[in-house]
């Protein structure tokens, strides 16, 4: 477990750098390793498994909405809580999926992207000095905004267990006691990431009731990150939110991007109780306003499209992150097979590389691929506990992951 808090008399901007571990002991910003890493793929015609976007467009009926609506004039300011078509397909996607009901009026808010809604989340309700507990390693918005928040920043390790599978990989575990310990009456926020980035671990029910548990006793808000929640390939994805006594205390974000592959799209979301909705627009409004108007009720088309769709996109990274993942065995990385998501985390000590960035840094020269260290989602006292760990992104075509994996493949040991 590691707390974060920014040094006394820096500037907001300053904050926030810090707080994403970008702030030099000079005063200077360096830039993040998603655009150092993709550069360096720019650079040298590797293959970039290092930032998770898609390399294909999403489904006909999406785009084709998208066109319809600019044509059609829907190119002005949505209201500020979004499209109502948009706004009543989340609410009948959560009651579908999930059994959660929602009023659309009142009770859903359309973001800019899922970290706009974290964004304007964690400015509505965190103070100076409050504490916000994630899980580690985290996606690297959630340090900046907390920093930037004046808030801080306590975390709860995914532990690296390589014993559990009989096939010599590995999974990620939570100690419940460390949780315990993390979440105190000076909790503003819990923030819930599953299916988690960059692990790709799901938390089981165990952990999610010990979470409701802990926020119940501690008056803590909830507030979910769910952006892979069609992207689980082993159980359908289960909201903390439909776990007794969490729906009242949790903020529920989830966006459009991951799963229908339009992540330069920026369509979020968000569902929570009334009051909690509003407190939450009273500071997105000063953000972006509003967004995306002829994507939104694309969109929403997405979220009406058969269940087949959502399964079948699922079942179709799973195949991918198959593909990558033997490749990274067979070059002999240690190899967590994620539950969800786009990515898969490779320990590379087996190859003789303790130093993940290092290895990112020459793997353009040995195998034409980029990959991420996973020391870019951690605070640097934790830094060690993920040294050696490699975080690649499979939402790829899947020629190009082969010829990845193929090429992953030719390192070997070392």
């Amino acid at each position: 477990m590691s707390d974060f808090s920014p040094a006394p008399g820096l500037s907001p901007w300053q904050r926030t750098a810090a707080g994403a571990g970008l702030l030099g002991a000079d005063g200077s910003i360096a830039a993040t390793i998603f655009a150092e890493m993709s550069a360096l793929a720019a650079r040298t015609g590797a293959i970039n498994l290092g930032q998770g976007f898609p390399d294909e467009d999403g489904p006909v009926e999406v785009l084709e909405a998208a066109r319809a609506a600019i044509a059609e004039g829907v190119n002005q300011y949505p209201p500020g809580l979004g499209h109502a078509v948009l706004r009543e397909a989340i609410a009948a996607h959560q009651a579908h999926w999930y059994g959660l009901g929602f009023d659309a009026a009142s009770e859903v808010l359309v973001t800019a992207g899922a970290t706009e809604a974290l964004a304007a989340t964690v400015l509505a309700f965190v103070d100076r000095g409050d504490e916000v507990v994630t899980f580690e390693p985290y996606y690297d918005a959630y340090a900046a905004l907390i920093a930037r928040a004046g808030g801080v920043h306590r975390t709860v390790p995914l532990h690296w267990v390589s014993e559990e599978q009989a096939d010599g990989g590995a999974s990620w575990r939570v100690d419940l006691d460390e949780l315990r310990r993390a979440v105190t009456d000076r909790t503003r926020l819990v923030i819930v990431n599953s299916p988690h980035n960059p692990t790709g671990a799901v938390f089981d029910d165990e952990v999610l009731t010990t979470i409701v548990e802990l926020a119940e006793r501690h008056d803590a808000l909830i507030v979910t990150d769910e952006v892979y929640e069609h992207l689980a390939f082993d159980a359908p994805h289960r909201p903390i939110a439909t776990l007794p006594g969490a729906r009242e205390r949790t903020i529920s974000i989830s966006s459009g991007g991951k799963t229908f592959s339009t992540t330069g799209w920026k369509v979020g979301w968000l569902t929570a109780p009334a009051p909690l909705v509003t407190a939450v627009l009273a500071v997105k409004q000063y953000l972006t306003y509003v967004n995306g108007a002829p994507f939104q009720p694309a969109i929403a088309t997405g979220l009406g499209l058969p269940d087949a769709f959502f399964t079948g996109a699922a079942a179709a990274l799973a195949a991918k992150r198959d593909v990558l993942s033997a490749g990274l065995e067979q070059a002999g990385f240690a190899v967590a097979r994620p539950q969800a998501g786009y990515f898969v985390v490779a320990d590379a000590t087996p190859l003789g590389f303790s130093d993940a960035a290092e290895l990112c840094r020459r793997l353009p020269e040995l195998a034409g691929v980029v990959g991420v260290p996973v020391s870019a989602f951690v605070h640097a006292d934790r830094h060690d506990a993920s040294r050696s760990l490699v975080r690649f992104a499979f939402c790829k075509r899947m020629p190009v992951l082969e010829e990845a994996s193929a090429r992953l493949a030719a390192l070997g040991p070392r």
